[in-house]
Parts: structure tokens; C-alpha cells; sequence
């Protein structure tokens, strides 16, 4: 009887020790990778165009690499008149001072980042990576790194915004 219940005791002990092994190990990758749902935001006629879809790239040739350009120089503001702002998509929602609605996607060879950026902040949208490819996000209050991952390539969009306005960088190491 004894040498049974230091079987079932051993048993318990190992699964247990697994199961909470295996949870840790899920958790630490997980931990990183969950997003703020996307905001619907309103298209307006001027701003809708057709996207049309691109042949997926073969194992042996890649797109060129976008480049970064840098920002445009800071210009003194002129007083013009304002238009009335477009309709709230959620009239629950409360607008955030600090974004202007611009959203932009930023396609590499890894995948598609794309960010709401305003005028002294940045969100992060979505993010997908590409296939074959894995993908990491780091935010902090004046930047927002996404990297994407396939054996040793990596690409990297790199948006700050912490001395102006956002910008983005993209890297590819």
C-alpha cells in the first residue's frame, strides 16, 4: 500500500512540475505578443483607392528594401481656415489629443507594419508578419519597434517620435 501512494505521489509531482514547466514556457512567448484591437477608422471618398494584390515572392529573389527617407524640415504654422472634423466611427470613443488619423503601412520583406501616427505620438495598428516569418514587438512612451524574423534575416520598422513628430525607419540585418 505504501509503495503505491509514493508511486501516485512521484506522479503527481512530475506532472504537475511539467504542466507548469510547459505553462512558463508558453507564457514567456506569448507575454509579447498581444495587441490593442485595431481602430476603425472612417475612409472618405478622396481617400479610398484599390490596392491590388502582389504575386508572392519566390524562395530565391526578394523585393527591394524600402528607404528611409528623412522627415520633412519643420515649417512655421499659417493660420488657415478649418474644416469641420468627419463624423466619430463610435460615438462612445473619445478622440485622442494627440493623433491625427493618419494611418500609414509600411510593407518590407518580413511583413506589414502599420501605424496610426499623430502629431507627437504613434500607435501601432496592426502588425502581420509575412509567411514564413515571425514577428516581436517592443512599445515604450516615445517609440515602437517591430521586428521581423526568418532564420538569421531580420527586418526591423522602427518608429520614434520622442524629439518631434513620428517618424519610421526600416532596417533589414
Amino acid at each position: 500500500m505504501r509503495r503505491g501512494l509514493v508511486h501516485v505521489l512521484a506522479w503527481t509531482l512530475a506532472t504537475g512540475a511539467a504542466a507548469t514547466l510547459s505553462w512558463w514556457g508558453v507564457h514567456t512567448v506569448m507575454a509579447g505578443t498581444a495587441y490593442d484591437p485595431p481602430r476603425a477608422l472612417p475612409i472618405t471618398a478622396a481617400d479610398a483607392t484599390t490596392q491590388e494584390s502582389k504575386p508572392l515572392a519566390s524562395a530565391t529573389s526578394r523585393p527591394p528594401t524600402p528607404t528611409y527617407s528623412p522627415p520633412p524640415p519643420a515649417r512655421t504654422p499659417v493660420a488657415t481656415p478649418s474644416r469641420p472634423a468627419p463624423p466619430s466611427p463610435t460615438p462612445t470613443a473619445a478622440p485622442t489629443p494627440s493623433t491625427s488619423g493618419e494611418v500609414k503601412s509600411y510593407d518590407t520583406d518580413g511583413g506589414r507594419a502599420v501605424f496610426d501616427l499623430g502629431t507627437a505620438s504613434a500607435t501601432l495598428v496592426s502588425a502581420t508578419p509575412g509567411s514564413g516569418w515571425s514577428m516581436q514587438v517592443w512599445k515604450t512612451e516615445s517609440w515602437i519597434r517591430v521586428e521581423f524574423t526568418a532564420g538569421a534575416d531580420r527586418v526591423s520598422v522602427f518608429c520614434t517620435w520622442h524629439d518631434g513628430p513620428p517618424r519610421v525607419e526600416i532596417g533589414t540585418y
